[in-house]
Formats: C-alpha cells, sequence, structure tokens
C-alpha cells in the first residue's frame, strides 16, 4: 500500500512539475509549484520528518509562493503563445532528458543515502526530530543561522525602500 500511495504521490509531483515549466500563464506555473511542493512536503512525512514536512508547507508553499505571486502581478507579465518555437521545446525537452538520467546515474552510484552520523533512528524517536534540530542549529550552527538572519533583515529593508516612492 506504502508503495502504491509513493508511486501517486510521484506521477503528481512529476505532472506538476512539467506543468511548472509547460503552462504559458505565470499563475497556473505557480499553482503547478505549490502542488510540487505539497508533494515534496509528503515526501518528507512519508521519510518520518514532520518537522521538515511543515517548514516546506509554511515557507515555500505559502511565504515563497505568496512573494512569487505578488512579483507576478505586479510586473504584470503578459504571455503571446504565438512566440513558442517548437525548436527550443525539443532542445529543452532533450536537455531535460539527458540531465534527469544524469543525475539518476549519480543517485545509483552514489552512496548518499547511506545512514551516518551521529543520530541513529532510535535517539531521533526517543528525542524528536524538533529537539535534535532546534539543538543543533543554536548551538553547532548557531553563526550560519544569525548571518541568515541579519541577510533576511537586510532584504526587508531594501524591499521596503524599493517600495516607497519616496523615501
Amino acid at each position: 500500500m506504502e508503495t502504491l500511495f509513493f508511486a501517486f504521490i510521484s506521477l503528481v509531483a512529476i505532472v506538476s512539475a512539467i506543468l511548472v515549466v509547460g503552462c504559458r500563464n505565470p499563475i497556473n506555473s505557480a499553482l503547478a509549484l505549490v502542488m510540487t511542493f505539497f508533494c515534496l512536503a509528503t515526501y518528507y512525512v512519508m521519510l518520518d520528518a514532520p518537522f521538515m514536512a511543515a517548514v516546506q508547507v509554511m515557507v515555500y508553499a505559502g511565504a515563497i509562493m505568496v512573494l512569487i505571486v505578488f512579483t507576478i502581478m505586479l510586473l504584470n507579465i503578459r504571455v503571446n503563445a504565438s512566440k513558442i518555437a517548437t525548436h527550443k521545446l525539443v532542445l529543452g525537452s532533450a536537455i531535460g532528458f539527458f540531465t534527469l538520467l544524469n543525475t539518476i546515474v549519480i543517485i545509483l552510484k552514489s552512496r548518499a543515502a547511506l545512514p551516518n552520523g551521529p543520530y541513529s533512528s532510535t535517539v531521533i524517536k526517543q528525542v524528536g526530530h524538533t529537539e535534535l534540530i532546534g539543538r543543533e542549529m543554536f548551538t553547532n550552527f548557531l553563526l550560519p543561522f544569525e548571518i541568515t538572519s541579519i541577510l533576511l533583515l537586510v532584504a526587508i529593508v531594501g524591499a521596503v525602500i524599493l517600495a516607497k516612492k519616496k523615501i
């Protein structure tokens, strides 16, 4: 049953990812991207990582997509459907296919999915995902976390300055 569910979610993720690239209307592409993000969150739940699934939905499917949709509406992008050339579509599809094939070969030959590190699955189940992530973030990765918060603050101030007509 779990394999069938994984296959179904994978099919939905692949179709929605193709729609992200293939839709001519940018709003439809953004909605297909939201569906792809939700499929990715489902993968996280299936991998027993509920914290990552919640962050995926809140940050990417929520905040980032709102930003993308506002940008599309602000720029007022008009789509001229008659200017799409077939040779560009064929070339892009071929490049995408060979990139996918290369990725599959690299994944099959790599050892990236092997379990390693200080936390075993029993430790994760005893302590909890969120506590372990928080402990690592605020001890070993405190400096990158603070630098990221400063960069986000600078981005917010820059966005406010750019949005104002007159300071």
